[in-house]
């Protein structure tokens, strides 16, 4: 190996994330820095302190925080504007003098909710990595030029799922070369619980994910009404708290679980980072998010922890929680729909209970986190060890990305 081989090999990589909590996109993140300290020192940054972070330094790396922007649709209409100049200019001062410091022969930015990190790498003469966990493609088509114009400055581009290659695709279709797939890994429990052989009475249906519209616990809370006035004696386990901002949101399903006659059949947990007790109490998780997700890393969980899953017949949960014996995939934002497909687990309940093993391997195979920490780390040291881009070539670089999203929004 040549001394010059032998420098990048030991330089940082700086790792760079939105959050500091144990959500989907936060374990992919763990899972990332863990598997890229394996091949090199890796700086991790992030806006705040949080159980993220406690893992991530459990796991032998540094974290600082620093401030950093922290890109929301609010941000991109007007009344955001103010806000978004204001931690921009922050966010550009911390990052300069971050990479200025450490000098990192790569940087990896995870999600594109950080715009800055990539074009100030390019600019550093830094190699940039964006790992795109997003997938808008119900947002207007400005929007989502303006989202994802930062990853013009990247030299590799990491995504999740088919859906989100085809929703990046749709506003920047130049970036084909650079974007490749990655599933998620899902690490799973280390000794899951059977699932009951015998028909449960109760039926203990569980709910996991953030409490907000979208993810469409209101759904699960109506399928379940639907259930009980059925005859199905059921209850719900909903495991989740709501974003800041979003506890009326929380208020409104207490309230239709009033509404329902449910409070003694529902339960609100709040969070909880170790969600495998959880589902070894369930019967069946359900997830009934009712717009395009990226991907479903919760589906895969209940798979993995031999958990019959019904999930939403929609975008990246379709790649998640499709083709496993032990799911059911039906129409979003439908109660009937959820309620009936759980009703048919229960008429198959032997037969689902002797597939839900066999899905949990192949679940496993697909998404084992050694193969995910070693493909994000590949791609990552590939990177570093290419030619170190000029400043000039950041710049042009930059020019055009700028130049096509002014095109792309006339």
């Amino acid at each position: 190996m040549s001394a010059d081989a032998r420098a990048t090999e030991e330089r940082t990589i700086l790792a760079v994330h939105p959050g500091a909590e144990l959500f989907g996109s936060d374990r992919m993140f763990l899972e990332s820095v863990i598997g890229l300290a394996g091949r090199a020192p890796v700086l991790v940054a992030l806006p705040e302190e949080g159980p993220l972070a406690d893992r991530i330094r459990a796991a032998g790396v540094t974290v600082v925080t620093v401030p950093m922007l922290v890109l929301r649709k609010s941000l991109l209409r007007p009344r955001g504007w103010c806000a978004l100049v204001r931690d921009s200019l922050r966010n550009l001062r911390s990052a300069r003098r971050l990479i200025s410091q450490h000098r990192p022969a790569a940087v990896y930015v995870s999600t594109v909710t950080l715009p800055l990190w990539g074009p100030l790498a390019r600019l550093h003469r830094v190699r940039a990595v964006t790992h795109v966990h997003e997938a808008e493609s119900t947002a207007s088509a400005v929007v989502r030029r303006m989202l994802y114009a930062p990853l013009l400055a990247a030299d590799r581009i990491v995504v999740n799922s088919e859906f989100s290659r085809r929703t990046l695709l749709r506003s920047y279709s130049a970036l084909a070369a650079r974007t490749e797939i990655v599933l998620n890994g899902v690490p799973g429990p280390s000794a899951p619980t059977p699932l009951r052989t015998q028909t449960p009475d109760p039926l203990r249906l569980l709910f996991v994910g953030r409490l907000s519209p979208r993810k469409g616990p209101q759904v699960a809370v109506a399928a379940l009404g639907l259930l009980t006035e059925e005859g199905t004696n059921a209850t719900l386990d909903v495991l989740g708290t709501a974003f800041t901002g979003y506890e009326w949101f929380e208020q409104e399903l207490r309230d239709q679980t009033e509404r329902l006659g449910l409070v003694d059949r529902v339960r609100f947990l709040g969070f909880e980072s170790d969600v495998w007790p959880r589902l070894d109490a369930a019967d069946i998780l359900l997830v009934p998010s009712i717009v395009d997700e990226p991907f479903g890393n919760t589906a895969v969980e209940g798979v993995l922890a031999q958990r019959p899953v019904v999930a939403s017949d929609t975008s990246g949960l379709r790649e998640a929680a499709g083709g496993y014996a032990s799911t059911r995939l039906v129409t979003p934002d439908d109660p009937r729909a959820l309620a009936d497909a759980v009703a048919g687990f229960c008429d198959q309940w032997a037969a689902v209970a002797t597939a839900t093993g066999r899905s949990a391997a192949e679940a496993d195979e697909r998404h084992h986190t050694d193969r995910y920490r070693s493909s994000v780390a590949g791609l990552v040291t590939a990177v570093h060890r290419q030619t170190t881009p000029g400043a000039a070539d950041g710049r042009a670089a930059l020019r055009s990305g700028t130049d096509r999203l002014k095109g792309q929004t006339r």
